[in-house]
């Protein structure tokens, strides 16, 4: 049920509701002028809580708390969906820019990503993928505090690659 559909204390229009406490207990049904009554006296709103019913369900409950919870709750459900990030190197990678590969790969970790570390070979470096295999092993020593590796690093194609998880 969305906030801005919600009918409390005089929008309620029916004649009787069934009436929850603020501990949601059952106070039976009640006419609506007693019930809005109750919650006065209460010092909380009357809430009705499923209009379809017959007689509607209405409880007496603190609305502004209500609120604060609805919109709490739907914060939660846009939080970081894990991702899969990929950084990409050359066989002939320097080691300062392999620092910022880490720096990267470091910080996609922390968040909860899974990391594809990828080195792409062209022409005559396919000839020499332990110079790409060196890279990878560099790379993950930089990492093996935080993260591990799913599989050893394997060839596919033109790409040596290796997932990184969080430990």
């Amino acid at each position: 049920m969305s906030i801005k559909e919600v009918k409390i204390n005089e929008r309620i229009t029916c004649k009787t509701v069934r009436l929850i406490g603020e501990q949601g207990e059952q106070l039976g049904i009640k006419t609506t002028e007693e019930a809005r009554q109750l919650a006065a006296d209460s010092g909380v709103d009357l809430l009705m809580v499923s209009p379809e019913a017959d007689p509607p369900v209405c409880k007496i409950i603190d609305y502004g708390k209500f609120k604060y919870e609805q919109k709490k709750r739907q914060h939660e459900h846009h939080k970081h969906q894990p991702q899969i990030k990929e950084l990409r190197l050359r066989p002939k990678t320097e080691d300062h820019d392999l620092m910022v590969r880490v720096k990267q790969a470091r910080e996609f970790i922390e968040r909860g990503d899974r990391v594809i570390v990828s080195v792409f070979f062209k022409g005559r470096e396919m000839a020499h993928s332990e110079l790409g295999r060196e890279v990878l092993v560099k790379f993950m020593a930089q990492m093996e505090d935080i993260a591990k590796a799913e599989a050893p690093p394997r060839m596919e194609g033109r790409r040596m690659g290796i997932v990184l998880v969080k430990k």
